[in-house]
């Protein structure tokens, strides 16, 4: 992860620099604000990736003398089918509907929203972790 870190530390370094001359020549707000979003972004994720890597060490897909079978076994676990997106997906629709015609349509996709996220975040809580 050594790797990733550096690549996206190059990409925050990249809206820094381009932050400060967009700031010096343009002076515009919507563009700066953009970019120092964009620079933030980029450095909490190169951090993600820097303290990873200082936490678990060197992948084997990062060494030249690894081989394919130490990365074999469980993955991870990955979820069945579930109906808690559509539920999630069609609350966010009527809010943004709601958003057009009035506060209680917004109320009523709050309504329907919320089942959905509250599905997805504890569909799987109870399950046991390998």
């Amino acid at each position: 992860m050594k790797a990733e870190a550096y690549l996206f530390a190059g990409v925050a370094l990249f809206f820094l620099l381009t932050d400060a001359a967009y700031i010096w020549f343009a002076r515009e707000p919507a563009g700066m604000a953009a970019l120092t979003i964009a620079f933030c972004m980029s450095s909490v994720i190169s951090f993600f990736f820097l303290i990873n890597y200082r936490r678990k060490g060197r992948r084997p897909e990062d060494r030249k003398d690894s081989d394919i079978r130490e990365r074999s076994g469980i993955v991870d676990f990955f979820p069945p089918s579930s109906g808690y997106p559509v539920v999630t997906a069609l609350g966010a629709a009527v809010i943004a509907v709601g958003i057009v015609y009035g506060v209680w349509v917004v109320l009523i996709g709050f309504g329907l929203l919320w089942p959905g996220v509250f599905g997805l975040v504890f569909q799987f809580g109870n399950r046991e972790v390998r």
